[in-house]
This record gives structure tokens, sequence and C-alpha cells, in this order.
């Protein structure tokens, strides 16, 4: 079982990332190989328009000189996607944006690559707007006919600060027993 998760933040080892690693953590109490991958200081780029993945087919963005293509080999490697972003104006980081945009529009172009994998968003939040940045990136996993994993309630931690979601104890608990939810789906249907 591999299980990857991008984090969508600005910032490195923020709350974003505190809150992946948390619903890591059973995954890989379970068994799981997991990676958390960051895009903070990576400079993704959205997705231009070009086609060229569905004139290529080859699974692959034609953009070269990002991240994107390594985040697309490892969440098709994956049997599970984590998808990750603090809330910005109401909505994912431009970050989380453009993977969400060049991932799905390959996906697509490559006969639906992420189809019938395991996915689930997860979003840090100071105070509103998580809920459509929520939807954003479970919007990415319905489009790709994944099935999306949920928790005990909506995937959201509450922090400002860097760290501030750890106080947040219903953050947490949703997060980690998202973890457990994921782990106990993916032994179901292991071959």
């Amino acid at each position: 079982m591999k299980v990857v998760a991008l984090c969508g933040s600005a910032r490195k080892k923020g709350n974003t990332a505190l809150l992946l690693n948390t619903v890591l953590k059973p995954l890989a109490e379970a068994g799981a190989e997991t990676e958390l991958v960051e895009l903070a200081g990576t400079h993704i780029r959205g997705c231009k328009a070009c086609f060229i993945c569905f004139k290529e087919k080859d699974g692959t963005c034609a953009i070269k000189k990002d991240i994107l293509n390594d985040c697309i080999a490892k969440m098709t490697a994956a049997d599970a996607i984590i998808l990750g972003s603090p809330t910005y104006f109401a909505d994912v980081s431009t970050e989380m944006k453009a993977l969400i945009d060049r991932c799905g529009m390959v996906g697509r172009a490559n006969g639906d690559m992420y189809q019938r994998k395991l996915g689930a968003a997860v979003v840090a939040v100071r105070r509103a707007g998580a809920i459509h940045a929520f939807d954003a990136m479970n919007h990415f996993f319905l489009i790709g006919q994944m099935i999306i994993v949920g928790s005990s309630y909506w995937n959201i931690g509450i922090g400002k600060e860097k760290g501030e979601v750890a106080g947040d104890e219903e953050g947490m608990k949703t997060m980690a027993q998202l973890g457990e939810n994921m782990a106990w789906l993916l032994d179901k249907i292991s071959p």
C-alpha cells in the first residue's frame, strides 16, 4: 500500500503539513508506505492549455521545468492520494490549484489514470472559507473517478500561526480518524 500526501502550502512544515502528517501516521502504523511532498518553494505554475498531454498520452505534462511530473509519477504509483491546502481567500492555494489543474488534465488525457484510487482532502484554515477549498480538492477526486474517504467531521484544522492547528483538538482527532479510515479501506480493497 502506497499513500502520497501533497501539501499545497506556500510555507514548509506549516499547519497543512502538520495536518497531513497526522493523517499519514496511522497509515504508516498500518504498514502503508507513506510520503509527504511539500510544494512550497517549487514555483509550480498552472496549466497552459497546450493539450500536448492529449496528443502524447505519455502520462506527463509538457511543462518539464517544475516538480509536477514527479508529483504525477508519485500519484500514479500510489494507492491513495491526499491533497492538503491552506485556505487562501476561501479557496485552495495557487500551488494546489496548479497541481489540480495540471494533474487533472494529464489524468483525463491518459484514460483517467487516478481512477479508483482513494482520495482525501485536508484543509488548514484560520477561521472561514475552508469548505470551498475542501470542495475544490474533492472535485478533483470526483472527476477523476476516485473514491473519497471521509472522517468523523470535515477534514479541517483551525489555526493561523505555524503549528497552531495542533491546538485544535477536534481537527487533530478528525485527521487521525481519516488516516485510520483510509488504512481500513486500503486493507479491505487490497488483493
